[in-house]
């Protein structure tokens, strides 16, 4: 019988593609994924160690674990990802029922590990596995990717119709150079390898063959690709945007995320103006709005450079979408600090923003030339007072979207329910059907999806349309969520005529 695997995943979209790139090899050697883990003979943990409220959702997981683990010794339990790679040895004293801790730097290695740690006498305790870069050890910047064994990792995944997916990621670059001093990544990821654009081109067409309609490319600061190829030819990011582009004509959508403000180049923003299925979207962390607390951070930049590249990259894209991140409570921010970040919100109007309150992370520059000074309930305040500027742009904009109809990747059903019925129809459960008994009785249910531009759509529509791209008129908006309603119009690019709209 197959062994079953759980595996949970928490962090960004890297520990996302990460968790599908192992579960592919893992399934390869005879692991069946399950959901419940209960059921597992094999659960691992794929972890995020950026904030420190994802830490804690994994360390009482793994608390959850003692029992089961005494009265079960033959279970197999993991920890990878970045909090393996940055707690170390020192989670296997506080955690002696863990068997596994793997990097996101040795994720190639993981298969090999879950196989030494199940097979085991009956009954006996199985051998530790460990697989971890350490401060000494870190993948060197100038390997060529090609021969990286992570590289053969990605290029192992694969995709079929049958799978129905159609949204992926594709890792271009792994790593970071930058040194935020609030930031583990360096630590945690190693340092910046570009993959060479060849491989990610034939692995987007790929996906693409297996039904993908929308592609994101990945990297912690992914506008500093640089592939530097044996004969001295640079491939730039901007460069390989419009080979991707062309490369894969039939990919409905191409969008990217990590940027670095400071470095994204005119050429990059033309490639996404001249580029029609490139989303006009960027993720562009401005982390604060003070020069003295960014220069602290160690950003490289001031904030009136940070609205000078607004400015650019609305010049060429008027209709550019733009979500920030900000940081509140880094050490020694004043209320003058705290003020500047405020206006460069107002300033710059957001899409939306991720916001956080600074939480020291162990080995990271910050904590060790930094005192954490700012109080708890200092921290919570100013994160109240961003979000509620943020809000209010964010809903100011939404409603502007009111009477438009865009452009909506279906994602699936809507964990929001709607407070509104349409006219003529009454709920049942998920679905609603018509009480006109002569109309069509397609039911339908409340679905989600993005626009290009990265908002979220919540309409009535046939569950069937999930994965498929449909034209939704705005009807309603809040500041997170737009809702939509779906004409009597046609599918973008394939799939034929939709239903009939059940509601009158």
């Amino acid at each position: 019988m197959r062994p079953k695997l759980y595996l949970e995943t928490f962090g960004c979209q890297m520990n996302q593609l990460d968790s599908e790139l192992v579960l592919g090899q893992l399934h390869a050697h005879g692991y069946q994924s399950v959901e419940d883990r209960d059921q597992a003979d094999v659960i691992l943990y794929n972890t995020c160690s950026v904030r420190e409220h994802a830490e804690q959702k994994v360390f009482s997981r793994l608390g959850e674990l003692r029992q089961r683990k005494a009265a079960d010794p033959g279970l197999v339990i993991g920890v990878i990802g970045c909090l393996a790679e940055q707690q170390g040895k020192s989670l296997f004293r506080k955690y002696p029922h863990v068997d596994i801790l793997c990097g996101p730097g040795e994720l190639d290695q993981l298969v090999t590990l879950v196989h030494n740690a199940a097979v085991t006498a009956a009954g006996s305790r199985p051998p530790r596995q460990l697989a971890l870069m350490g401060a000494a050890a870190r993948r060197s910047a100038t390997l060529a990717a090609a021969e990286d064994r992570l590289e053969l990792l990605d290029l192992s995944r694969s995709i079929s119709p049958a799978d129905e997916v159609s949204q992926a990621y594709v890792r271009i670059t792994r790593g970071c150079n930058k040194f935020c001093t609030y930031c583990v990544v360096p630590y945690t990821r190693g340092p910046e390898v570009h993959r060479p654009p060849q491989n990610i081109i034939d692995e987007v067409k790929k996906l693409v063959d297996g039904g993908a309609r929308e592609v994101t490319l990945l990297g912690q600061t992914i506008n500093h690709y640089a592939y530097r190829h044996g004969d001295g030819r640079v491939t730039t990011f901007a460069q390989l945007l419009y080979q991707v582009h062309e490369a894969a004509p039939d990919l409905s959508r191409l969008r990217f995320v990590t940027s670095f403000p400071r470095d994204f180049s005119d050429e990059a923003l033309a490639a996404m103006r001249d580029c029609r299925r490139i989303c006009r979207y960027l993720h562009v962390p401005a982390q604060h709005g003070s020069d003295r607390i960014l220069k602290l951070m160690n950003r490289g930049y001031a904030a009136e450079q940070y609205r000078q590249f607004l400015s650019r990259a609305r010049a060429y894209m008027p209709d550019l979408c733009v979500a920030s991140d900000f940081i509140v409570g880094f050490p020694t921010e004043t209320d003058a600090d705290f003020a500047d970040t405020l206006q460069l919100v107002q300033d710059c109007r957001f899409k939306n923003c991720f916001i956080f309150k600074y939480s020291p992370r162990p080995g990271t520059i910050a904590v060790k030339r930094l005192a954490d000074d700012v109080p708890n309930h200092v921290k919570r305040w100013r994160n109240t007072q961003l979000l509620a500027a943020q809000q209010e742009i964010s809903t100011y904009a939404n409603r502007l979207m009111i009477g438009h109809t865009v452009e909506v990747l279906v994602e699936g059903q809507s964990k929001l329910v709607s407070k509104r019925t349409m006219p003529g129809t009454v709920e049942l459960g998920w679905e609603k059907r018509r009480l006109d008994p002569s109309a069509p009785s397609t039911p339908t249910t409340q679905m989600v999806g993005r626009t290009r531009g990265d908002q979220i759509v919540v309409f009535d529509a046939p569950s069937s349309l999930k994965g498929r791209i449909v034209e939704v008129q705005i009807i309603d908006a809040k500041n997170l969520t737009l809702f939509g309603d779906l004409p009597q119009t046609s599918l973008i690019g394939d799939g034929g005529p939709l239903p009939t709209r059940v509601a009158s």
